[in-house]
């Protein structure tokens, strides 16, 4: 088995080369609006989304083409959330992975449309080729990403966030925000990475989904720390957003080193979930490891 860094920097590598594959190419009509999708999309992120899914799909045994195509949807949703939340109607950011964000780099009329372009593209690539042996189970995979992005996931925990600026949420308020705006997504990562294979039981799926949610959690928690303790540079996006939007955040409630201990907490408990699968689920642990134990 090679290493972790190795493991991830080849998966990432062809991640990106897919990537590069299923984005329309900048030369193609419209110009302006392709070459926006490629700018908010390639050379940059830390891939955690797609790196569960590689990970789960090699726990399962899947086929590694359908769980480069479903890594690279998931990426996809990922970005073009982004490029949405750093709108001025949103987070109003002005820096996203160390360089000017969409809506800046172009303009905030084809940053939006990015936005709807690349959720249209993930679906469109989940629904192109097959991804499981039943029709019933891809149409399964379809629903749970959908799910996921729409309003009770993503979407729904943006519009909490939005909401709740300003006021001071409670620890099961801040958590029902952030298992949706941030959760979900992993969750869905890791489950779709898991369902482009056939070898797991129901229980051992019911593990994967509990080690996600903990995950979820566990990357929002950090995330939070960061945004208070980290520099600019170092994240490659604007440090200190959140306490200047007042935004109920892990830090604001917990403070800084109750709110890592939290994080080493959900990791312990993302931990024990994978028991059930042994050396199986090394990516996985590794992976837990690296979204508690990261610097940006």
């Amino acid at each position: 088995m090679s290493d972790f860094a190795g493991w991830m920097h080849a998966r990432k590598e062809r991640l990106e080369r897919a990537l590069e594959t299923v984005l329309p190419p900048a030369t193609l009509s419209p110009t302006r609006l392709h070459e926006a999708m490629r700018y908010a999309v390639l050379g940059g992120g830390k891939r955690v989304r797609p790196l569960l899914a590689f990970a789960a799909g090699e726990l399962a045994s899947a086929n590694p083409q359908r769980v480069e195509r479903v890594a690279a949807a998931v990426e996809l949703i990922h970005v073009y959330s982004l490029v949405h939340d750093d709108l001025p109607c949103m987070d109003d950011d002005v820096l996203r992975r160390g360089r000017p964000t969409c809506h800046v780099a172009f303009d905030e009329a084809t940053a939006l449309l990015v936005g709807d372009a690349l959720q249209t593209l993930a679906f469109h690539l989940l629904a192109e080729q097959p991804l499981a042996q039943e029709a019933a189970s891809h149409l399964d995979m379809i629903r749970l990403l959908a799910t996921a992005a729409g309003s009770r996931g993503m979407a729904g925990g943006q519009a909490i966030d939005l909401e709740s600026t300003g006021r001071e949420l409670s620890l099961p308020e801040l958590e029902i925000m952030h298992i949706h705006k941030t959760g979900e997504l992993i969750r869905a990562a890791t489950l779709l990475g898991a369902r482009c294979g056939e070898g797991l039981s129901a229980g051992e799926i019911e593990r994967l989904d509990r080690f996600s949610k903990f995950a979820g959690l566990a990357f929002q928690v950090i995330d939070d720390v960061l945004d208070a303790e980290s520099d600019t540079a170092t994240l490659g996006k604007t440090a200190g957003k959140d306490a200047h939007q007042n935004k109920p955040t892990y830090v604001s409630l917990l403070g800084a080193s109750r709110a890592r201990a939290f994080a080493g907490e959900l990791r312990s408990q993302a931990l024990q979930a994978l028991d059930v699968f042994g050396e199986r689920a090394q990516r996985l642990r590794e992976l837990i490891d690296f979204i508690v134990l990261r610097i940006h």
